[in-house]
């Protein structure tokens, strides 16, 4: 019978973090938003201000019991349970959350992974406390303040390694070549990742760069792209955004805005009442971007990078290749709540400019590549690190396969170079013995 009434108190969530006393913002807000009336408010509060008492005074374990215990995983359970992508998040998981979409962190400035149940750098970012004490990429992290790792979670270690600016933190490493391990103390710093990344020229003078997902420096890191592709005399652009999970609106709105005229339609969102409809227009005073675009898209490119695929495709700025993207086109705005905690929630679906909604539909390519599984998965290990995609020895050692060559990306610059003859083509006048001669002559003499 309790574990009925338990159940029923998780369904009725809002009114147990009532009872429990942390959730009195989420209540205001709910009324706020228009969620619940006050009236529908008072009665689920009072009705598990019962339960909750019933719980907290009869159940067994009474640390699993405690009120606040009880309305954090009621909390949880109200919020996660109205869509995927809505949550409720404590202080840590909240501030781990900022710290994505800020683009930046307390910590080393190193990049790392798991192989074969031990931790190695990749990479080091530039000017950063792992770069000046000489940290290599391939360097196997053995300790983190004198504690050896024993099948280290990567997630444990990324954990251990990030901290507070100005905190210090000793790393062990063994440096294979040198066959010598050697421990440095590094004092944390702010570091800023960089969501644009791999910008280069392909043969033909087809421009490339990668957006990995959309951060608060996405917009400035995509117009500093460009300007490196423009210096190097790219001709066409590919954005690559597989594998984007999405992020910030605001950001594919910056990304996608050098392609649009000023005042011209992005996106729009729509939330639960009519007047709830927000519109994203072309903001730059300069001339849009003309050269041919492609956009390469495949199953797990969804969010913010449906809106630039979408926004791209509906006004035939661009051409999508690959794979039907993820289809996830629901705004998420996030709310600070009392003691550090967060709320993400689902306020609002966004549409292309032509009204098109990509929720739970997706972006069609107009070039349809479809990979298969074991491609998908080599593919992604190539975009991960790029560094090994021109050393196939290296990549086939790392990762115990060779790379494959990517379909998508050879389709995507075949339309690109196909489009860029176009456009260099100019048709002569005919010889004067050819009939089309007579007839443009013919025509001058008679308008």
């Amino acid at each position: 019978m309790l574990k009925r009434i338990l159940t029923i108190a998780c369904g009725v969530a809002l009114g147990l973090c009532l009872a429990a006393g942390l959730a009195t913002g989420v209540a205001r807000l709910a009324v706020a938003l228009g969620i619940l009336p006050d009236s529908d408010i008072s009665h689920a509060a009072s009705y598990v201000r019962d339960v909750m008492s019933l719980v907290s005074e009869n159940y067994y374990d009474p640390q699993k019991a405690a009120a606040p215990e009880l309305a954090k995983a009621a909390l949880h359970g109200m919020v996660e349970s109205l869509d995927p992508h809505s949550d409720f998040m404590d202080a840590k998981d909240f501030a781990s959350l900022n710290e994505d979409m800020g683009s930046e962190f307390g910590g080393i400035g190193a990049q790392v992974e798991s192989r074969k149940g031990r931790v190695y750098v990749v990479s080091t970012v530039k000017d950063s406390p792992s770069e000046r004490a000489g940290i290599r990429g391939g360097d196997e992290i053995v300790s983190i303040d004198g504690a050896k790792l024993d099948k280290p979670d990567i997630d444990g270690v990324v954990g251990k390694l990030r901290g507070e600016p100005r905190t210090k933190v000793a790393v062990g490493l063994f440096r294979m070549s040198e066959k010598r391990e050697f421990t440095v103390t590094l004092t944390r710093e702010k570091i800023k990742t960089q969501s644009v990344t791999n910008v280069r020229v392909l043969e033909g003078g087809v421009g490339y760069v990668r957006i990995e997902q959309f951060t608060e420096r996405t917009g400035e890191e995509f117009f500093d792209a460009l300007r490196q592709l423009a210096d190097k005399n790219a001709t066409s652009l590919i954005i690559d955004l597989r594998n984007n999970p999405g992020g910030i609106l605001e950001s594919a709105v910056d990304v996608a805005d050098p392609f649009f005229k000023k005042g011209e339609l992005i996106v729009y969102t729509q939330g639960r009442a009519p007047a709830d409809r927000g519109e994203f227009r072309g903001e730059s005073d300069e001339k849009p971007i003309t050269v041919p675009v492609a956009i390469l898209i495949n199953q797990n490119s969804a969010s913010a990078a449906e809106v630039v695929a979408g926004a791209l495709k509906d006004t035939g700025r661009a051409v999508i290749v690959g794979e039907r993207s993820f289809g996830k086109g629901s705004v998420q705005s996030v709310y600070n709540l009392n003691n550090g905690d967060g709320l993400r929630l689902t306020t609002a679906r966004y549409y292309t400019p032509g009204g098109e909604t990509i929720h739970e539909h997706g972006v069609s390519p107009q070039v349809e590549v479809v990979l298969t599984p074991d491609e998908d998965d080599n593919i992604a290990m190539q975009l991960s690190r790029p560094e090994l995609a021109d050393a196939p020895a290296a990549f086939k050692e790392r990762f115990e396969t060779a790379p494959v060559p990517d379909r998508q990306l050879q389709a995507a610059v075949g339309v690109l170079q196909g489009v860029t003859s176009l456009d260099r083509w100019e048709p002569r006048d005919p010889p004067p013995d050819h009939p089309a001669a007579a007839d443009k002559d013919a025509t001058a003499a008679h308008p």
